[in-house]
């Protein structure tokens, strides 16, 4: 039975502190990443944890393997203090932000284009009805 499995970390980027939301769920990985800016306290990711989680645009999903072992109390603390230490994000996160990337770059392009077509036939009707009426004219 596949469950659902998340992790939050956060991490100066030179200039901004960013969080990096994990969800894993049914062996799929997907990540949101968001700016905080200044450093956040712990009730500040608490509030916005609570507040914008559900409105996140996560990346598409990316195979992910999960591991599902029973851990020593103990040990799963020296473990997160260990996370503590590290910086940044795993590579599966980096390949599902970097799809993310790509397909906002698509979404972008797609709208510039179109928008740029509207404009040139919008010119062309233009120019199409100054001629018109020029020759209404004469």
């Amino acid at each position: 039975m596949d469950g659902v499995n998340g992790r939050l970390t956060v991490y100066f980027e030179e200039p901004f502190w960013v969080g990096i939301f994990e969800h894993i769920e049914d062996g799929k990985l997907s990540v949101a990443k968001v700016t905080f800016g200044v450093e956040p306290k712990d009730y500040e990711v608490q509030e916005y944890i609570q507040k914008y989680y559900f409105g996140l645009k996560f990346s598409p999903a990316v195979e992910a393997i999960v591991k599902d072992i029973k851990r020593n109390p103990k040990r799963m603390q020296r473990s997160a203090k260990k996370q503590m230490l590290e910086t940044g994000i795993g590579t599966k996160s980096q390949q599902a932000l970097k799809l993310q990337q790509e397909q906002n770059k698509q979404e972008r392009k797609e709208k510039k284009r179109k928008k740029k077509e509207a404009e040139e036939q919008r010119m062309f009707e233009l120019k199409q009805r100054k001629k018109r009426e020029k020759h209404k004219g004469h």
